[in-house]
């Protein structure tokens, strides 16, 4: 019904307040209509083109004072307009578009602001759609000129429409190519935003000179919306790079030459600097991001040198002038957007242009106040700070290539000078801050890490700016500081900093507080070392080392207390972390020359040619192992095995002592999985002591971390890094361990567990759990045939059997059960090939047979029980995706022969197929896709079974298997392009296995055709739901080739399906468009064969997308 009266429009009113304000309203029939209800009748709206009417009407007639459903009409208007764009001719678009700005011109002022901006929506998605349609679309910025010149209040919704479309015209929406997007685009910045961007600079000139007449808040809210319409055409995609709307950082602006009068202009950027000063929030910061953006634009722009210097000395000027007078800074927004233009100014301009600017030496020095007084109060900016340091970073980081004659003299030596105080405010004020927060509880930004970490990594260019005199700061302020942090720990001896006098243990916290703060920044300074050829004269290593001797001094100091007092006397956690940290780039920057530097002494004696020549070669050192030499003899505390020793054994105590404290736990062993990864870090760390112990003490009983639920995770991570080093290429004999000898504790805790009486007892939980995270952990560092070898000889035949008996006993149980689950999708994983056994062996048999038992034994018992009432992905989804995931590696893991069950009478693939089939089958649409790690493994099943197991497929009733097919139906329709492809998959081993079997004598085929018989309409509504998807779906081209797979299979299996569809399809379109189409379906069709090879699917492949693209350009829904 596409009209409609009075009672319809009421109840309408009635469902929007429902949907919006939640009070529930009452149907035609008297039944009571919640929220969800009132939104799907709503959403009825947007059905079908039919409605516009019905929403026109809503529009005119509503009376509703809360304008919810005008809000309705509206949204469904532009909903309808962008889905079925094609069935309106031009005339009907233009009529439309102009009914739309004639309502907002009538009724805008009188409207809600959450209306209007859904009208202006709406005006501008049209004006998109037909940019090429009509001139008329074309001409909508002349047609708001109109608004600019009526009342205060239409000037304001002009703007607003303004803003719109140039955000409509500049971001991609969905439905349309980023070709034909760009092409508007592009359009609209030549022909158009000029032109916005003259509308809203006029607008701001008018207010600053009082041209306007308004009221306060009409001021206020002119300036807003002309500003930010300033700042969105200044930040158009113009050369459509597709920048990225989240990062802090503006690119260069690449505006066209047509704009270089206005941008020339002193008078322009002149205006947002009288704007910024004489306004507030959020005008004042928008103003402040206009002229970002002007200092950021293209310096091909302008015509010479000269002109871009002048455009640098005016923005020079107004930001010396904001920075002597501290103008807006009180607000946080005008002072952030303000430490973004001094991080940017360096980023567009060359320091070679800035030393030759007026007054660069005051810009230089007021600059460097404002960031000494940013730092001083850093409780009131510690977001903005990085932008600051990074205006400095860039700055040092461009001496070297600026000439000692260039630009004012003395331009050097005075960022010398403004560089080192800036370090010495920031080490001070970090410092101070310690203090401050112990005694008034404030906020620590210790603790904002992603803060932190942005002020850590502009930290190194700055400081080896003047390295030796910002060491000599640090190691002045680190020297006093270790010296009364040991003394204030002589007089508590082993006792804990919370049960020391109070004036000791405030003395020790704020110690450790500064010493958190020193550690992590030589951590950052060492962790810059450059290894390039140009720095490696410099000498910096030996300041490297003279840092890195107070971190590890202060390392050792924290970890003999530690171990002395048996883990009570404990210094502060974000100490610990700051020490880690230290490590972390420490082993970045020197642990990656040990095997070159320990030369073995094997390779010399060695009778070969080749290696004497290369030990010859290798005692002459380069000169990076000479500056890793000097490093270390430099460091004074032994060699890089002494250093490494150092290293580890703190790493020892962390995991014995401080088991507890999760973070602390999960950065050590990241460290550490950090070395066994480097390839000379590794080698090192085989001839440690403390490695061998924790390679044979990896325990509970040595270790207590493992005992601790909360770092059950972390298990898995300690064993896959200690397997890891055995496993390298002399770990063994290194660690004078086998891998029997390792995994034996493990297999111990298995063998006590297996011979429990009943394993359903709540003793065996942990162990269970900590057993199988053991284990995934060592099967994940195993990476060949032969490692993997020694795991399975060592499960088979003693421990295999016990995984079944555990996920019969604990099937309700979901950490025992994820953790066995976990273990067995690792065990089952043929990655690189390692689980390759011999040609007569039955162990890849034996391995499906036990992960057929474990997923039978489990997958049985979740069918039967009941639906749980608590968290169900948890309880039930969770188990059952990671199932079928372990099922899907052993179906496709390509190390059993299927043929040998059935021949054998075995019958555990057919007891793996039906659970499984059981588990999805058991499981309502909507829960598959709203659990991503479910559909995952529920249509990689799928795909699989089709794919390898068609017989077992057509074996099934005919109800089952269209269920399957259902479910296939809808995934191939999803979003995700992961879940769509293994479906478009499933579809064409179908239909492949259709067309290539047609009319033979086998029972799999005479299934098929049964199933058919019984559902003769598959192929066909399969067939549509393709070509719908590929004609009218979203332009993302990983779809289009989702959907095009199985469409060539498709039409040979069921030539009649696709001539039904092509047929329907013409018969919906105009007389024009029916010819059109035909022809397009004949070129598709033309020089394509009856086959399925390679070559003829990539040719239909390439005509299919050319088809596409042809239809969509005419095609009507």
């Amino acid at each position: 019904q596409t009209n409609m009266d009075a009672q319809q429009l009421s109840q309408v009113e009635s469902l929007c307040e429902t949907l919006y304000v939640g009070t529930p309203t009452t149907g035609e029939n008297g039944e009571t209509i919640e929220r969800a209800e009132a939104q799907s009748r709503l959403l009825s709206l947007q059905s079908s083109a039919d409605y516009i009417p019905q929403c026109q009407y809503i529009l005119d007639h509503s009376t509703s004072p809360s304008q919810y459903a005008r809000l309705v009409a509206s949204n469904s208007l532009t909903q309808l307009v962008t889905s079925h764009w094609n069935n309106f001719t031009v005339p009907q678009r233009i009529d439309i578009r102009n009914y739309v700005l004639a309502y907002i011109a009538n009724q805008g002022p009188g409207l809600q602001d959450y209306v209007t901006m859904s009208l202006i929506k709406l005006v501008c998605r049209i004006t998109k759609l037909g940019w090429f349609d009509d001139k008329t679309h074309r001409e909508l910025a002349d047609d708001v000129t109109k608004f600019l010149q009526a009342t205060v209040d239409h000037c304001i919704l002009g703007l607003k429409i303004l803003n719109q479309l140039v955000d409509e015209l500049n971001i991609p929406n969905t439905g349309r190519t980023l070709t034909q997007h760009r092409k508007t685009s592009v359009s609209f910045r030549d022909v158009c935003l000029f032109k916005v961007f003259q509308l809203g600079l006029t607008t701001l000139k008018q207010l600053q000179t009082r041209a306007i007449v308004a009221d306060q808040a009409q001021e206020q809210s002119l300036g807003e919306q002309a500003l930010r319409l300033t700042v969105k055409c200044l930040n158009f995609d113009f050369i459509g790079t597709n920048p990225d709307e989240s990062s802090e950082d503006v690119g260069t602006i690449q505006a066209p030459t047509s704009w270089r009068s206005v941008l020339q202009d002193p008078s322009t950027i002149e205006l947002f600097f009288e704007l910024y000063k004489n306004t507030s929030p959020p005008r004042s910061s928008k103003a402040m991001e206009a002229i970002i953006l002007l200092c950021s634009v293209r310096r091909s722009l302008f015509p010479t040198d000269k002109d871009r210097a002048a455009h640098l000395g005016r923005a020079m000027t107004g930001i010396r002038s904001l920075l002597s007078n501290q103008t807006g800074f009180q607000h946080q927004d005008n002072y952030h957007q303000f430490c973004r233009l001094l991080g940017r100014l360096k980023a567009n301009y060359q320091l070679s242009e800035l030393v030759k600017a007026d007054g660069y030496l005051e810009w230089l020095e007021l600059a460097s106040g404002f960031t000494v007084q940013s730092i001083r109060n850093w409780q009131y900016c510690t977001n903005s700070i990085h932008y600051l340091l990074a205006l400095w970073g860039r700055l040092v980081a461009a001496v070297p290539y600026v000439r000692p004659d260039t630009g004012v003299s003395g331009h050097a030596e005075l960022l010398e000078k403004q560089v080192l105080t800036i370090v010495e405010a920031y080490i001070e004020s970090m410092l101070g801050s310690v203090e401050l927060i112990y005694d008034e509880g404030m906020d620590d930004p210790l603790e904002d890490d992603g803060s932190l970490r942005e002020q850590l990594d502009r930290l190194p260019v700055i400081c080896r700016f003047k390295y030796s005199e910002v060491a000599n700061l640090i190691l002045n302020k680190f020297d006093p500081l270790l010296n009364q942090y040991r003394q204030a720990l002589s007089h508590i001896g082993s006792s804990s900093t919370e049960n020391a006098p109070a004036d000791i243990s405030r003395q020790i916290c704020i110690i450790e507080g500064q010493l958190t703060w020193l550690t992590y920044m030589i951590g950052a300074i060492v962790g810059g070392h450059s290894w390039s050829s140009a720095h490696l004269g410099d000498g910096d290593e030996t300041i490297d080392s003279s840092l890195s001797r107070r971190a590890l001094q202060l390392a050792q100091c924290v970890d003999y207390r530690l171990t002395q007092s048996n883990g009570v006397g404990r210094a502060d956690l974000k100490l610990e972390l700051a020490i880690l940290y230290y490590f972390q780039n420490f082993r970045r920057v020197y642990m990656f020359m040990w095997d070159q530097i320990s030369n073995p002494a094997s390779a010399s004696s060695s009778s070969s040619v080749v290696s004497m020549m290369a030990s010859k070669l290798d005692s002459v050192p380069s000169a990076k192992q000479k500056v890793y030499q000097r490093m270390f003899e430099h460091l004074g505390m032994g060699d890089h095995t002494a250093v490494a020793n150092l290293i580890v054994t703190k790493v020892g105590n962390n995991l014995k002592f401080l088991p507890e404290e999760v973070e602390v736990v999960q950065q050590t062993l990241n460290l550490l999985l950090d070395m066994a990864n480097g390839y000379s870090s590794s080698k090192l760390m085989l001839t440690l002591d403390t490695v061998k112990f924790l390679a044979r003490h990896h325990t509970e009983d040595h270790f207590s971390f493992l005992a601790v639920p909360a770092n059950v995770r972390y298990r898995t991570t300690f064993h896959a890094t200690l397997a890891r080093l055995l496993m390298s290429p002399t770990g063994s004999e290194k660690l004078g361990l086998t891998f029997e000898q390792f995994v034996e504790p493990i297999m111990n805790t298995l063998k006590q567990l297996g011979s429990l009486p009943d394993l359903r007892n709540e003793a065996a939980r942990r162990p269970l759990i900590g057993a199988f995270r053991d284990l995934r952990g060592v099967t994940s560092s195993l990476h060949n045939r032969k490692s993997y070898a020694l795991l399975f000889d060592v499960m088979y035949p003693n421990y295999l059997p016990l995984l079944a008996k555990v996920a019969e006993a604990w099937h309700d149980q979901s950490d025992v059960i994820i953790s066995l689950l976990r273990f067995l999708q690792e065990f089952c994983h043929n990655k690189a090939n390692r689980v390759n056994f011999d040609q007569s062996s039955p162990n890849g048999i034996l391995l499906f047979r036990a992960t057929s038992d474990v997923v039978s034994a489990y997958g049985r018992r979740l069918v039967a029980a009941p639906r749980p009432d608590g968290d169900i992905y948890k309880q039930r989804y969770k188990g059952m995706a990671l199932s079928l995931s372990v099922l899907n590696s052993a179906l496709s893991g390509n190390y059993v022969c299927f043929g040998v069950f059935t021949l054998y009478n075995d019958q555990c693939l057919d007891n793996a197929l039906d659970v499984a089939l059981q588990m999805i089958l058991s499981v309502p649409m909507e829960d598959v896709f709203a659990y991503p790690k479910l559909s995952k493994s529920y249509f990689g099943f799928i795909e699989i079974f089709f794919r390898n197991h068609i017989k077992s497929v057509l074996a099934l009733d005919t109800g089952l298997l269209m269920q399957l097919m259902n479910s296939v139906h809808e995934g191939v329709q999803d979003s995700d392009p992961q879940l769509s492809s293994l479906c478009a998959n499933a579809i064409d081993h179908l239909a492949t296995f259709y067309f290539e079997n047609m009319g033979k004598d086998k029972i799999e085929v005479h299934n098929l055709n049964n199933h058919l018989s019984a559902q003769p309409n598959l192929f066909s509504s399969l067939t549509s739901t393709l070509f719908n998807l590929l004609l009218f779906g979203a332009p993302l081209p990983q779809h289009h080739w989702t959907v095009i797979k199985p469409m060539l299979s498709l039409m040979l299996a069921s030539e009649s399906s696709f001539t039904s569809y092509k047929d329907h399809l013409v018969s919906t379109q105009s007389p024009e468009n029916q010819q059109a189409l035909n022809n397009a379906f004949n070129k598709l069709l033309s020089d394509v064969q009856r086959s399925l090879d390679s070559a003829n699917r990539e040719r239909f492949t390439q005509k299919l997308i050319s088809f596409r693209v042809a239809v969509r350009g005419f095609l009507t829904i």
